[in-house]
């Protein structure tokens, strides 16, 4: 019984070691994991805005607008998601004209589709294929629409349209 006691005791004060060692690095951590997200957030925001961009301002945590060299708006980047991707969720940076439908391009956020298949995504390839097209009626070819899947990963690129579509929404209802 004393052995038990003594094991539990000593397996009480292991675990309680390690999660402070781990709230501590939490604590530390935590603020600079916080702002490396916004910086990229901000840097894909920047670059799936329209060439006449010249300044760049926060609207929503998840939306931006930009302003040409007259300060009139030229443009969008607004955060678009999808839960149906085949890893989960993708989250993707997308920017539209100033008409708020017209694509411009996008930027990956965030997505774990699988290595060399939907994570072709983020290619040249694929993404260029949106550039110019209404963002709220996006669908691939197998769907009745314009946009030619990724190779074996049909799922992938649906969800890309639909979040194109989702951050087509979200730049609509912006109040500006």
């Amino acid at each position: 019984m004393k052995k038990t006691i003594s094991l539990l005791a000593s397996l009480t004060a292991i675990s309680a070691v390690c999660a402070a060692v781990l709230a501590f690095v939490n604590a530390k951590t935590a603020d600079p994991i916080a702002q490396t997200k916004e910086n990229n957030k901000i840097a894909a925001a920047r670059a799936v805005m329209p060439a006449s961009v010249v300044n760049v301002e926060k609207a929503t945590d998840d939306a931006f607008v930009g302003r040409d060299a007259s300060g009139a708006i030229a443009g969008f980047a607004v955060k678009g998601v999808d839960a149906g991707g085949y890893g989960g969720d993708i989250e993707l940076m997308v920017g539209f004209e100033a008409d708020r439908r017209t694509v411009v391009s996008y930027r990956k956020l965030a997505a774990a589709e699988t290595p060399g298949l939907g994570m072709k995504l983020v290619e040249e390839s694929f993404s260029s294929q949106f550039a110019g097209k209404d963002g709220a009626t996006l669908k691939v070819k197998k769907d009745g629409g314009e946009i030619e899947a990724i190779t074996s990963a049909t799922i992938t690129s649906r969800a890309v349209c639909k979040a194109i579509a989702d951050a087509c929404r979200r730049a609509e209802s912006l109040k500006l």
